[in-house]
């Protein structure tokens, strides 16, 4: 009679969950972008949070929650009704670097947050200043090797994706640069150009228009495939085999939310982005296209942890 039970109680939460899921959404739903608006993470919330008000006709309101480099959105998710109102925008710094940065994080990135969908992957771009003498990785590696920690590179922080690209980068070619970090993407890129610091490792989609307006010069693209927007710059993975340094984004949902509105969620964003409008809007922005269900997107976490985590320990990065 016990195991009777317990499989009818089981069967019971499973249509609840359904049910649920039928139903959501009933209300109003909050996407947590953990940055300022005006960036890529603000731009993959509005374009879900306008898909998804669309079909449904309910509110769905992009709420910036910025600070500690993501951790105060992140935290805020976490803590939240595990009912699929709440939602959050995940980057590769939250779920993947900040953990073994931050001493006093208010989530814990591996239990409290569901994975829903990953959505895009978002290359950097290596670029230097026009006045450095180097026109290739190769140069700039031989560069480096000549004159060791003469040249500095910005950042748009400690732990971002920009910083952490780099440090990958030094630990590849056994080279060493000095570190400078900048409020933003846009104060690193000014910094380039300004020659203030030699190069970054910056998002393509801020760092290519200033490439292209003759103001910096770009050496290689971060992904393992050659970018769309930037066709003509080599990967730096044809230098360094296996180079790969990613910015990603990410749906997440608190832990626990029912099963069947995290599937339901998951096939939402996939049809959201899988519409040719957005296709487009993603390739203009220079990102690669990349969903994936909850499992996947799980182990690819995963996989990104640990990577990430071997390169913090190797590089000795210490956050606040």
């Amino acid at each position: 009679m016990r195991i009777v039970t317990s499989i009818l109680a089981l069967a019971i939460v499973a249509l609840g969950g359904v049910a649920q899921a039928q139903e959501w959404p009933q209300r109003q739903v909050t996407i947590v972008v953990p940055f300022n608006a005006g960036g890529s993470t603000d731009m993959f919330g509005r374009l879900l949070a306008d898909g998804l008000e669309q079909k449904y006709g309910k509110l769905f309101v992009v709420e910036n929650r910025a600070g500690a480099g993501g951790n105060l959105g992140a935290g805020a998710v976490a803590r939240a009704m595990n009912d699929g109102y709440t939602l959050l925008i995940g980057t590769v710094g939250i779920l993947a670097i900040n953990p073994f940065i931050y001493r006093n994080l208010a989530y814990d990135a591996e239990h409290d947050l569901q994975p829903v969908s990953l959505i895009a992957r978002l290359p950097n771009l290596l670029v230097v200043n026009p006045s450095l003498k180097v026109r290739t990785v190769s140069e700039l590696i031989d560069h480096l090797k000549q004159y060791p920690g003469q040249l500095s590179y910005g950042s748009s922080g400690v732990g971002t994706s920009t910083h952490l690209a780099a440090a990958l980068f030094q630990i590849k070619t056994g080279t060493k640069m000095t570190h400078v970090t900048y409020r933003g993407s846009r104060e690193d890129l000014l910094a380039v150009m300004g020659n203030q610091v030699d190069l970054a490792f910056e998002n393509i989609s801020t760092a290519w228009p200033q490439v292209k307006a003759g103001k910096l010069r770009a050496l290689a693209v971060t992904s393992l495939e050659p970018s769309s927007l930037a066709a003509e710059v080599p990967t730096l993975a044809a230098t360094l085999p296996g180079f790969e340094a990613a910015s990603w984004h990410g749906v997440l949902a608190p832990a626990r939310t029912p099963r069947p509105i995290v599937d339901k969620l998951a096939a939402e964003v996939r049809r959201i982005f899988d519409l040719p409008e957005l296709q487009k809007t993603l390739g203009e922005v220079g990102a690669i296209y990349s969903p994936m269900p909850p499992e996947q997107f799980s182990a690819f976490i995963a996989a990104e942890r640990r990577k990430w985590q071997e390169v913090v320990r190797t590089a000795d990065i210490k956050g606040p």
